[in-house]
């Protein structure tokens, strides 16, 4: 069975998603001033030198990292109005780095970079409006802001547009656009959408049904380590959908989504090595790939595992334990909520 839940990029921070306008501003300090020159522009009032005089204590650029004063120097500019700041303070209060954690006082910087077109502010005003995070949950604003976002090609806002069409939540609900929507973020090499465009033409939502193109975007976001599209990339060359079937191949990308400890990939990963499917066949590490399963609650693994060790002696189950418990899965690939320049 593949994975069909739509990626809404909001549940995880990921900063410095959107650097183009960042790096701009900060081209002057890199090529032309020293620290000690931007600091005291800073310090002479000038907006710009203190957004990344706040940037560089920030991020620990030429300084040692200071969330206190990065926060005193993007308040300097949000001040004086200076969008990038009042956006970037927000995620500080959002994230609670450098100051006190207070979404009302993030939603109040987003608002304000938002209404000056900041697209990362309209981003993050959107997620704020969605969780329910310094404001009432409201989806009519969550497309609204989104949809700013998106306009000025933000892939993750053009992503998460388009999973509001997709549930109906805050629009009408219309699968044509979200593929729309989908297909402009996933274009940008944005791994949610391109798993969420791989789901609709695996599917036939919104587009007709495809299933080379599903693996064609599975493939792009499986690349970039996105362990949902990994899996569903396995079961294409398991089942020979939209791809040659090719049992090695299969067990390949099972292989990475379970070291990122996604469980149905655990199971298949096992099951591979319980049948010498594109593996040799191995009964001590396909019961290690079951057990990590199992122990996610994976009902075909704790179904299965009493048959596989009534064909294992215990010296075989002690070691397949032990090397379950030395399992030390990677850090899922995860998409990102609010995010700063």
């Amino acid at each position: 069975m593949k994975a069909n839940r739509l990626i809404c990029a909001f549940l995880f921070m990921i900063l410095g998603v959107a650097t183009a306008q960042q790096t701009k501003i900060m081209s002057n300090v890199t090529n032309n001033e020293t620290f000690e020159a931007l600091k005291t522009k800073a310090e002479n009032g000038d907006a710009v030198a203190q957004y990344n005089l706040g940037y560089c204590y920030a991020k620990g650029q030429y300084v040692a990292k200071d969330g206190a004063e990065a926060v005193k120097w993007y308040r300097k500019a949000a001040e004086q109005n200076f969008a990038e700041a009042q956006s970037d303070l927000g995620n500080c209060y959002d994230k609670g780095f450098g100051v006190t954690q207070d979404y009302v006082e993030a939603v109040k910087w987003y608002r304000m970079a938002a209404e000056q077109n900041d697209a990362i502010a309209q981003l993050n005003l959107a997620i704020c409006y969605e969780k329910g995070q310094g404001v009432v949950v409201d989806f009519a604003e969550v497309v609204k802001w989104y949809r700013k976002a998106a306009e000025q090609n933000l892939a993750q806002a053009q992503s998460n547009l388009g999973v509001s069409y997709e549930k109906g939540q805050g629009v009408m609900q219309d699968s044509a656009e979200a593929v729309k929507w989908y297909r402009l973020a996933a274009e940008q090499n944005y791994a949610p959408a391109q798993f969420n465009l791989a789901v609709s033409y695996d599917n036939g939502r919104g587009v007709a049904q495809d299933e080379v193109e599903a693996a064609k975007w599975y493939r792009k976001a499986a690349n970039q380590n996105d362990a949902d599209s990994q899996y569903n990339l396995g079961n294409c060359y398991y089942g020979g959908q939209g791809v040659s079937k090719d049992y090695a191949e299969a067990a390949k990308w099972f292989r990475k989504a379970a070291e990122q400890n996604y469980a149905s990939a655990q199971y298949n990963l096992g099951t591979a090595y319980a049948n010498g499917q594109g593996v040799a066949m191995d009964l001590v590490v396909a019961h290690k790939w079951w057990l990590l399963a199992a122990a996610q609650g994976n009902e075909n693994a704790k179904r299965n595992l009493p048959h596989l060790e009534h064909d294992m002696n215990r010296e075989q189950i002690a070691e397949s334990q032990k090397l379950a418990r030395e399992f030390k899965p990677q850090k899922r690939q995860e998409s990102g909520g609010s995010v700063s320049h």
